[in-house]
């Protein structure tokens, strides 16, 4: 999966203030935070520690961004101020989530007014391997129910590369 066309779909602008979670050594974090500039910030947030460390030696390497600051935290209670964010990213996680609700509220809660949500997963319809394993994938149709029960507003959506989706929505 190419960053650059998540980047792309996204319509990131220099100054934005990103939430990348479930970052784990910055596979997105680093390219969101050339895209969003130096006056822009992006929250790489993990659960795992070793993760975050890895990120941390990447960002300690010359010519690294300086804008990115680490938190140790879980999707649903990343730790984030309230209305820090201008968008909240779920790579290739949204399959992993016991209680997508609780997350939804929380991405709600470190959105600022007008933020977006950016679900990024597996498709469905696609061979495996790569990703998962069929049965853990999340359906895009119940991925987007999900985020209406929720109270969401659909922005867009997009097929990317050969498996993957990437939902995009705002709080209503």
């Amino acid at each position: 999966m190419p960053p650059n066309e998540v980047i792309d779909r996204l319509d990131f602008k220099p100054g934005m203030v990103v939430a990348d979670i479930g970052a784990g050594t910055g596979f997105f974090a680093l390219p969101f935070a050339r895209a969003v500039g130096p006056a822009g910030m992006v929250w790489a947030v993990d659960l795992q520690p070793a993760m975050l460390q890895i990120l941390e030696e990447k960002l300690r390497q010359d010519g690294a961004p300086g804008n990115i600051k680490l938190r140790e935290g879980r999707a649903a209670d990343t730790g984030l101020p309230d209305g820090s964010c201008d968008l909240a990213f779920l790579g290739n996680l949204w399959h992993e989530l016991d209680e997508p609700g609780t997350v939804l509220a929380e991405m709600r809660r470190i959105l600022r007014p007008g933020g977006r949500v950016a679900i990024l997963d597996w498709r469905t319809d696609v061979a495996y391997p790569p990703g998962p394993p069929p049965e853990h994938r999340v359906a895009v149709s119940k991925t987007e129910a999900t985020l209406k029960t929720d109270n969401w507003r659909h922005v867009s959506f997009h097929l990317l590369g050969q498996y993957s989706y990437l939902l995009v929505a705002a709080a209503k």
